[in-house]
């Protein structure tokens, strides 16, 4: 074989080599933004509260008789939101399903077939300020199943769903 054709499939190989590199590199950080919210987590989208960072994922608690509590982590330290069910005055559930395109671009286009349900809770309520604010969490799917009834109970308020099959959910 002649050196000038050695040396492309050298390069060819290379090439090659580097291309499946970048592939794994890809989908390494393309799967996790796709991959959803754990089960039992819960995120702050956002609202009226600037103590907690937009998109901030974390853990939510109902155990206290008293107060709802939101924790995560930012920097190395643990945060605390905690609101007192006295004071919500409004809560509201809803979801919405699409399909996991980003997980048929990045690893099969199976995932097209199957749909991903994200579910949304509203809380309306006063400060200790005297001033309403409002916080959007996403739920873990079996978190809710939690959280949703607990804070009809601790609060005393119903529940208004988006619609009926926000509410069909619920009640599954």
């Amino acid at each position: 074989m002649p050196a000038q054709y050695a040396w492309s499939t050298k390069r060819v190989a290379a090439a090659s080599v580097a291309l499946v590199m970048l592939l794994v590199l890809v989908v390494g950080s393309v799967v996790p933004t796709y991959a959803g919210l754990g089960k039992k987590k819960v995120r702050y989208l956002g609202g009226t509260l600037s103590s907690v960072p937009e998109n901030t994922e974390g853990n939510m608690f109902t155990t206290d008789a008293t107060v709802l509590v939101f924790e995560w982590k930012a920097k190395g330290k643990r945060n605390r939101l905690e609101i007192p069910y006295n004071q919500i005055n409004s809560l509201e559930y809803g979801q919405k399903a699409g399909r996991r395109l980003g997980l048929a671009i990045a690893v099969t286009p199976l995932a097209l077939l199957s749909k991903k349900r994200r579910h949304f809770l509203t809380i309306g309520f006063v400060d200790e300020n005297g001033q309403q604010q409002a916080a959007v969490f996403e739920l873990g799917k079996e978190i809710r199943r939690v959280i949703l009834p607990t804070l009809e109970a601790r609060t005393g308020k119903q529940i208004e769903y988006q619609d009926e099959e926000a509410r069909k959910a619920v009640n599954k």
